[in-house]
């Protein structure tokens, strides 16, 4: 078994912003592992908010022992990025080596074409209206907000989209005091849910609150030990691989939310379709789906996903699982 390790950078179509930053491009890690005269290839995305960079994930991959099994990876690796693109790479290449696509290796029903929401970055007003007026199709729109002018950046996307379905995403930027103000504002304009509205860690701020617009955990929510502290706070989580670490986690924390009342979001970092395949897998379980990552870049992988508008279809063969 052999274990290669690449940078590689897909410039997006235009600048990408949410509450704590712009990026112009997905950075991204790609693993290939060779096994039997065969290959599996998975992508992870390093997220600086979870103190990940290129190269701490990079020496966490190279840190593995080889050769190395699924099981044995979810103990010599936590949950992250690194272990996310291993798994992932593994479970392509288990696909490969008995000709069994994953999801049967996984025991769940085949993947469908799904609907995704489109990701409205955070910018003035006027450019989010131009934006939702471009992306009307789209039966969900989710919105990027944190900064000051919330409520006429909603305002504008609604102008901008009547009819589509809003979920707003604060990527921890709020207080209280915003979300008691938004809360009534946004249900009136059809929001139908706010991401993370306050940083990770301070959960028990929703304890207090009258939950006007429903909450769904993202940086709160990681593997499938971080769920009890989320029960009575959260209506939904949102499950990335790049957070669980991999498939393997992502289907354990699924099926447990379900069981203790959880709504899914299934999400994903800015990445390509490689990144994107893995998650198509659960798309048909979850409430929400928000794959729209490839959508966002000027190049993409050979072979990408398939996105007919707002269908986002399974990985075809040539590109990951089969």
């Amino acid at each position: 078994m052999r274990l290669n390790v690449e940078k590689n950078s897909f410039k997006l179509k235009k600048i990408f912003t949410i509450s704590r930053g712009s990026r112009t491009s997905a950075d991204v890690i790609t693993v290939t592992i060779r096994d039997k005269g065969l290959k599996g290839w998975a992508e992870c995305v390093p997220y600086k908010r979870y103190n990940e960079s290129l190269e701490t994930v990079i020496k966490q991959i190279e840190s593995i022992k080889l050769p190395t099994s699924i099981s044995q990876l979810q103990e010599s690796l936590a949950p992250g990025a690194a272990r996310n693109a291993v798994d992932c790479a593994l479970w392509d290449l288990e696909a490969k080596i008995t000709g069994i696509p994953v999801w049967k290796l996984l025991g769940i029903e085949e993947p469908e074409p799904s609907i995704t929401a489109y990701t409205i970055s955070l910018d003035t007003p006027e450019n989010m209206e131009k934006e939702a007026q471009q992306k009307n199709k789209y039966p969900i729109l989710k919105v990027k907000l944190g900064g000051s002018n919330d409520e006429d950046c909603i305002r504008a996307v609604r102008k901008g989209s009547p009819k589509a379905r809003i979920i707003v995403d604060a990527n921890e930027g709020w207080t209280p005091e915003i979300y008691i103000y938004l809360g009534p504002v946004f249900k009136n304009l059809g929001v139908e849910l706010v991401e993370q509205p306050f940083p990770a860690g301070k959960d028990s701020i929703l304890r207090s609150l009258d939950r006007i617009l429903p909450v769904c955990a993202d940086e709160s929510c990681h593997d499938l030990k971080s769920l009890d502290d989320l029960l009575g706070l959260y209506d939904f989580v949102n499950i990335k691989l790049d957070k669980t670490g991999g498939l393997t986690e992502a289907i354990k924390v699924l099926k447990s939310a379900r069981k203790k009342g959880f709504k899914i979001m299934l999400g994903c970092m800015v990445g390509s379709s490689l990144a994107m395949a893995p998650a198509m897998l659960l798309a048909h379980m979850c409430d929400f789906v928000d794959l729209d990552g490839p959508l966002l870049l000027d190049e993409d992988r050979p072979n990408p996903l398939t996105y007919d508008n707002h269908l986002a279809f399974p990985p075809e063969s040539n590109l990951w699982g089969h």
